[in-house]
């Protein structure tokens, strides 16, 4: 970590130590813009395939929202969706493959990353970015989603009628928005006594607890056929928390567990790239 970096983080640290004294509210309101703020941007170029997208917007919470679309027309809709503090073009490696299989291809940037305005995401903002990406240029059947996409993207589907004719491959997948919030607490070194109200911020954006936005939650209502891909060395969306699912057996799951290729490292791997082509 650079010295700039370190000396940012120690005067957040401090300055939310601070505003705890004074205003525990304050303090989970201010740790929430944190937590909801992507810092840091894509700095990866465009590859060349975006060269030949069809450039498209929508109007998601106000903001301008990027969408991009390939081979429109094709057999079949294949959505992409990144995580956290990415973009749509870290993803090209599996544009091309779908487009062989002679898919259609839809990505789009979520608020607050890549092309598109904002400066916050939330869960309940990415699920309606779905959505509506969804009831624009869909119906999609097939979706892959990585980290904070995937997590988005089973909660949307929870909520929309669908069959196991749906395909969702999950990449590293923030299975449990309870560990995020946990790392976020022991990242800034917040005291405890503020998380009664960073739970009721949560409540008040989305009406519903923290532990509501969990994957093993959601499940019970999605029926698509998944891929679930982890990474046992993954420290961003811990193994552990995926332990329970796998343990479940649960029949519309397939499970593909490599090895140190961590959080980010997997989307890439090779070997990844083609089991979801082929899944999806």
């Amino acid at each position: 970590m650079k010295i700039a970096q370190k000396l940012a983080i120690n005067y957040l640290r401090a300055k939310l130590s601070l505003t705890s004294v004074f205003s525990k509210r304050k303090a989970a309101e201010q740790a929430f813009e944190i937590f909801c703020t992507p810092f840091r941007k894509t700095k990866r170029k465009e590859p060349p395939i975006f060269d030949k997208a069809d450039r498209l917007y929508i109007q998601v919470e106000g903001y301008r929202v990027a969408v991009y679309r390939w081979n429109k027309g094709g057999i079949r809709k294949a959505m992409i969706i990144h995580g956290f503090e990415s973009s749509a073009r870290n993803f090209d490696r599996y544009i091309i493959p779908l487009i062989k299989k002679g898919y259609e291809v839809i990505a789009a940037d979520a608020p607050a990353h890549g092309a598109s305005e904002g400066s916050q995401i939330s869960l309940p903002v990415y699920m309606r970015t779905i959505a509506a990406v969804y009831h624009e240029f869909g119906p999609i059947e097939s979706s892959m989603a990585h980290s904070f996409g995937g997590l988005s993207l089973v909660h949307f589907l929870e909520n929309i009628q669908h069959g196991d004719q749906y395909r969702i491959a999950l990449i590293a997948p923030a299975t449990e928005t309870v560990t995020a919030i946990d790392s976020l607490f022991k990242f800034l070194q917040l005291d405890v006594s503020i998380r009664d109200e960073f739970e009721k911020i949560i409540i008040e954006k989305g009406g519903v607890p923290s532990q509501h936005y969990s994957i093993a939650r959601a499940l019970t209502n999605v029926h698509a056929r998944i891929l679930w891909v982890h990474d046992e060395d993954d420290d961003i969306t811990p193994i552990k928390d995926v332990k329970p699912i796998m343990n479940k057996n649960l029949p519309n799951i397939e499970f593909m567990i490599t090895k140190e290729l961590g959080h980010r490292r997997i989307y890439r791997d090779n070997k990844v790239v083609r089991k979801v082509i082929e899944f999806l």
